[in-house]
């Protein structure tokens, strides 16, 4: 009996860390984010606009069929839909958005470590991947053309890149409000303050004045 017991909470506290992974469910019909919270009434997980209040531009976002600015170092520039651009995506564990890529311009290796994200090519061809986590470091890849769809898991880094001679574009959607974004060079070379370089260079087995150099690199572009 006791043994019994001991199961049960185990598999109680297996699922209550599994709920915890993803946004919360909703426990009611919507929640649109308030900034303000004494406009507020009800909260359910953040301050929220009185339903009765609710208006169909608390769910409306217009503009995702203007390309992104591509005209930078990555060459890419992602147009993101999520709980700031639309509150009444809040609770609602969801999102979406817009990557437009110049000609071999890419989105960098990053991670979302709130979401997964799904991707459909809207235009162009792109190659993509992402890799599992220690210790195997498994490495999947694949070159998508207009429609093609791909997963990339929660918390996995991954990347698309344009490996065609025109602009790319293409669609995700996210399953988070506010999936979150972590650009692996941007936070390892230009994290503020910066990271010794010494514990750089020994991680990446490289020079420290290439780090350095790195570091100074991804200072200057604004990070």
């Amino acid at each position: 009996m006791m043994r019994v017991y001991f199961v049960t909470i185990a598999l109680f506290a297996l699922a209550l860390s599994l709920a915890s992974a993803s946004d919360p469910d909703p426990v009611q019909d919507f929640c649109v984010a308030l900034d303000d919270p004494k406009s507020a009434v009800f909260v359910n997980g953040k301050f929220c606009k009185d339903p009765k209040l609710a208006k169909a531009e608390d769910f409306f976002f217009k503009g995702l069929d203007i390309p992104g600015n591509t005209d930078n170092r990555v060459g890419s520039n992602v147009t993101t839909v999520n709980v700031d651009q639309i509150p009444g995506l809040n609770t609602l564990g969801i999102s979406v958005v817009r990557i437009d890529y110049a000609p071999y311009g890419q989105n960098p290796p990053h991670t979302h470590p709130r979401a997964t994200e799904i991707l459909v090519v809207l235009e162009g061809t792109l190659y993509v991947g992402f890799v599992t986590s220690n210790p195997e470091n498994r490495f999947f890849s694949k070159v998508l053309n207009k429609g093609d769809v791909f997963v990339f898991p929660i918390g996995l880094i991954h990347f698309q890149f344009n490996v065609g001679k025109t602009n790319a574009v293409a669609l995700a959607g996210l399953s988070s409000q506010n999936p979150g974004v972590i650009t692996i060079a941007d936070a390892v070379f230009g994290s503020n303050p910066p990271i010794n370089p010494d514990v750089l260079a020994k991680a990446f087995q490289l020079d420290q004045k290439v780090v350095e150099n790195l570091q100074k690199v991804f200072k200057k572009n604004g990070n």
